[in-house]
């Protein structure tokens, strides 16, 4: 029975509430939260963590005339519950009508659509301008998790906040986690301003410029209270340094805060995931067998992960190989910095990047590393299209990474072709290798792949026909062979079908033999096509008679849409590219 929560609509029905009453509510969050993470999945424990600290808020502050920045979202759902979508978290006929992250179209509340980390300082400083040049006199608040902190974004919003001697408030929501555990200088600070108190000399916020209070008790709403309170209608920068228990009432959670960061829908009796496996290896775990295997014989070899080892293959490796092992925290670009100073020196760095966070690391992938040509190996996860929350997207690497110079990235088809570009990409010391891991149930052919990519851009002609070319790059290589079938089938054509291998550039003697006995050449991407791999065949048959279809993502932001609705939006099935091979051959 939710005997406070169905009372509250809005954040103003907290104000008149008890302590008693709102740590009731407390209760009643906590549980419809485990209840509906549980069965939809999402980030479980840094919400449990934030319930009381957001309640304290919201009966403090005046939102939204106050303003809440949420870095990465990952600790907002509570701030939901509380701004009038709570129903989205009782009723699980609502589940799916929020997304996971901040959006301003569902509440006035929400101010940005945020999903990644390390933003919410400098999106409170812009926001404290507008109000300081619009001459209001609102509280701006940016929430941020300790874990956030190690992204350079913060210390830019930092950096900028302290100096502009104006109300500006950093709500460091410190359980001692990021997704992983922390690594870096900074939290042997904050570890040491937990243990004292927050009266420790040292004080990496003073040393900037800011009032300082800290808060021991980031979980007691009545002592939030008092601290938010204290900062409330401040005329001057203040972070507010609040401990609090990650998974903060399930004990699962409390005890495995990196399995528990985000979860799979559970039961939550058994524990056993709703959502089971098939048991066979993925291409991560064979990515990492073959990682480890390497790096016990070779101590030059190093794995790198910016706070994500368990999925981009490290989970293991880092128990195993130890002091072969990095973890840099939320910080990709200087992930990729690091990266190629340790190929200089003769070294072989692995770094495992998802798609997504990829592209906070352009200026670092062209300045940093394929500029000074250092042969550090880049393994994309996640890349491609799914249904996924719009800040999550794994569409853009491939014009982002393969119009780079220097770099050559790798599009495996099969088990067979990963491992050899991965142990070429390993020990080859001539180029800045990626390689985009395959976003599918593994494909095996038992064919011998030796790991030697070095004749750059030379595709492979995997069947030879005539008529209609299929260039099928990675995980779409199978569909190629799907829609070869389906011609042959409908219209009695034997295509042809080529394995391009290499996202970075063009096999122009193939291209050229193609305009031999082929009328149409069509391409299929896992990704945007504006910038991709398909535009440049259309550019090379720009001048013949050659008729190119590209076939992937279109230039959009896609919300939460269903596969299967993306797929048919964008014409990525068997039968809807053969109906337009057969409108162009008309």
């Amino acid at each position: 029975m939710l005997s406070i929560l169905n009372n509250i609509n809005e954040p103003k029905d907290l104000k008149n509430l008890s302590i008693e009453e709102l740590e009731k509510l407390a209760s009643e969050i906590r549980e419809i939260l485990i209840k509906k993470v549980s069965t939809t999945g999402g980030h479980f424990g840094p919400n449990l963590g934030m319930v009381e600290a957001t309640i304290a808020m919201h009966y403090v502050f005046n939102s939204p005339v106050d303003k809440f920045v949420y870095d990465v979202s990952h600790q907002s759902y509570p701030h939901k519950i509380l701004t009038g979508r709570k129903n989205a978290f009782i009723n699980p006929e609502e589940y799916k009508s929020v997304t996971g992250y901040t959006a301003p179209e569902e509440s006035a509340h929400d101010f940005f659509i945020v999903g990644h980390t390390s933003t919410s300082i400098s999106l409170a400083c812009g926001l404290a301008k507008a109000r300081d040049l619009k001459g209001t006199k609102e509280n701006i608040i940016a929430v941020i998790g300790d874990g956030s902190l190690s992204g350079g974004e913060a210390y830019e919003g930092l950096n900028n906040a302290a100096a502009s001697k104006k109300n500006i408030i950093i709500l460091v929501n410190d359980n001692d986690m990021s997704i992983a555990e922390n690594y870096g200088g900074l939290y042997e600070n904050l570890a040491l301003l937990r243990e004292t108190n927050g009266e420790a000399e040292n004080n990496f916020f003073k040393s900037l410029g800011f009032d300082y209070h800290f808060v021991k008790e980031g979980n007691n709403v009545e002592v939030l209270i008092e601290a938010f309170n204290t900062v409330k209608d401040v005329d001057h920068p203040v972070v507010l340094h609040i401990h609090t228990v990650k998974g903060k009432g399930y004990k699962d959670a409390e005890e495995n805060k990196e399995a528990f960061h985000w979860v799979m829908p559970f039961d939550l009796e058994t524990k056993e995931p709703l959502v089971k496996g098939n048991g066979k290896k993925t291409y991560t775990v064979l990515g990492e067998e073959l990682l480890i295997e390497k790096a016990k014989a070779d101590r030059r070899i190093i794995g790198i992960t910016a706070a994500t080892p368990g999925s981009v293959g490290l989970k293991n490796f880092r128990n195993v190989l130890k002091d072969q092992y990095l973890d840099v925290g939320i910080a990709e670009e200087h992930a990729v910095a690091m990266a190629s100073a340790i190929a200089s020196q003769g070294c072989k760095p692995v770094l495992g990047l998802h798609s997504s966070f990829a592209q906070r690391t352009y200026d670092q992938l062209s300045q940093d590393l394929a500029i000074n040509n250092n042969s550090a190996l880049i393994m994309i996860y996640s890349g491609g299209i799914t249904g996924s929350d719009v800040t999550h997207l794994g569409i853009f690497d491939i014009p982002l990474i393969a119009n780079i110079p220097n770099i050559v990235y790798l599009a495996p088809t099969t088990a067979e072709e990963y491992l050899a570009m991965m142990e070429w990409g390993i020990d080859q010391n001539k180029y800045p290798v990626a390689i985009r891991v395959p976003n599918m149930e593994v494909v095996y052919t038992g064919e011998k792949i030796e790991p030697n990519f070095y004749n750059i851009n030379t595709y492979e002609k995997i069947y030879e026909g005539d008529t209609i070319a299929i260039l099928g790059l990675g995980s779409f290589y199978h569909l190629g062979k799907k829609v070869k079938e389906k011609l042959k089938e409908e219209m009695g054509i034997n295509a042809t079908l080529i394995n391009p291998r290499y996202i970075t550039g063009l096999d122009k003697e193939m291209l050229e033999e193609l305009t031999e006995n082929h009328q149409v050449v069509i391409t299929l991407e896992d990704g945007i096509l504006n910038g991709g791999f398909g535009e440049k065949i259309a550019s090379f048959y720009g001048n013949k008679d050659m008729k190119v279809l590209n076939f992937g993502a279109h230039k959009e932001f896609t919300n939460r849409v269903p596969l299967a609705e993306l797929y048919e939006r964008y014409h990525l099935t068997e039968e809807l590219i053969v109906n337009d091979i057969k409108a162009v051959l008309k």
